[in-house]
């Protein structure tokens, strides 16, 4: 029996209601700390509570930086490819300008992802910087106003592992966050249903020391939008616990802490002297912490079944049952059909950008009992989805 038909019927409860391929499932997010008053309109506190419920399916299918298996991530064009194939949530990545407007790039550093390094007018702001401790040397968006980065074009990250999808390069600007909720507000009402985003504020602790603070800004679309409130169609997440934190005292809309690799350490608790790393996060004791202001974590998959020397998958850990103990939800990441990102198990042929057994993989993890995955192929994802619940 998996973890999943052994879950608690509080925690998650399958509505009749369709879903695109999958039936509706309200998803319980219950914190440790209960909030006092009314969730649903109180502008911030502690955990969750009963009022957090998603209305998701189980597996949730999220469209990472919205389809960037098949189109530049991060673009309209990738969010609105992700919504048409069906995906549940669509992931933003959030980073400033220098004049103050939140944008969605998966990092600061634009070199990669634009075509800045074109355009010779800004040849002079190519720089180095350490971002979390990590020298960088390119472009970034904290150097530019907003007016400037919109003269730029997005393009493929990783042209080497997705050459077709170098085809439109240039095709769509970078959006601004707010560009992207009137997007889902429109979308929502054509479908007649939610649009829901996954929002995810990067290097908080960095853009915070350059006076260009994230979760406040942040927090001002989210009110002025509506998705403020615990049953808002929106999830939250970062890296930097301290960010959820601060962002758990300024609304109440579902949080999620994400978990880089074992051994590794937050930024924030490297800048404060908090000497945890991932491996205590992953305990009872780090569990239930987090569970005292979020709803939900986001590990790596390797935190959910550990890879050998040769890259095959081993035994699943204690994560998905301990996490649940603690009411939080799990949504892993990242899943990509291409056999140089998958499991050794699961690849297929010599050519590391051809595609894999990526339904084996999907199976794999979605046994485990596994809330929702990452995925930057939204179609394969909900395919897989299918054939795990027998839909």
């Amino acid at each position: 029996m998996t973890e999943r038909t052994q879950a608690t019927p509080g925690r998650r409860t399958v509505m009749g209601v369709g879903a695109a391929v999958l039936g509706t499932a309200a998803i319980g997010l219950s914190g440790t700390a209960r909030a006092a008053g009314n969730t649903e309109e109180r502008s911030g506190g502690q955990g969750g509570g009963p009022g957090h419920r998603l209305d998701l399916p189980v597996p949730t299918v999220i469209g990472h930086r919205g389809t960037s298996g098949y189109r530049p991530e991060h673009t309209l064009g990738s969010y609105q490819l992700a919504l048409d194939m069906g995906a549940h949530i669509i992931e933003q990545d959030l980073v400033p300008t220098r004049d103050g407007h939140l944008v969605c790039r998966h990092e600061n550093d634009i070199t990669a992802t634009t075509d800045v390094s074109a355009h010779p007018e800004f040849a002079s702001r190519r720089t180095t910087k350490t971002v979390d401790g990590v020298p960088l040397t390119g472009w970034f968006t904290e150097d530019f106003t907003l007016a400037e980065l919109k003269t730029l074009r997005a393009t493929e990250r990783i042209p080497g592992n997705r050459q077709r999808n170098t085809l439109y390069d240039g095709r769509w600007e970078i959006p601004t966050f707010e560009e992207v909720l009137r997007w889902a507000d429109r979308e929502g009402r054509r479908r007649g249903k939610p649009v829901w985003l996954y929002v995810e504020t990067k290097h908080p602790t960095y853009f915070r020391g350059l006076g260009l603070g994230l979760e406040e800004r942040l927090v001002t679309l989210l009110r002025r939008y509506d998705r403020h409130r615990a049953q808002s169609p929106l999830i939250l997440q970062s890296f930097e616990p301290s960010s959820i934190q601060r962002l758990s005292k300024l609304v109440a809309t579902p949080r999620v802490v994400l978990l880089s690799g074992a051994g590794t350490r937050p930024w924030d608790f490297t800048a404060t002297g908090d000497t945890r790393t991932t491996d205590d996060l992953v305990k009872p004791a780090g569990l239930k912490w987090m569970a005292s202001f979020a709803q939900g974590i986001g590990p790596t998959l390797d935190l959910i079944i550990p890879k050998d020397g040769s890259g095959r998958l081993t035994a699943p850990t204690t994560l998905v049952r301990d996490a649940h103990a603690q009411g939080l939800i799990l949504h892993p990441y990242t899943m990509r059909n291409e056999n140089t990102f998958l499991p050794a198990d699961f690849r297929r042929g010599s050519d590391p950008n051809a595609y894999g057994d990526a339904f084996g993989a999907f199976a794999a993890y979605f046994a485990t009992g596994i809330d929702g995955i990452f995925s930057d192929n939204a179609d394969t994802a909900l395919l897989a989805a299918a054939d795990f619940t027998g839909r």
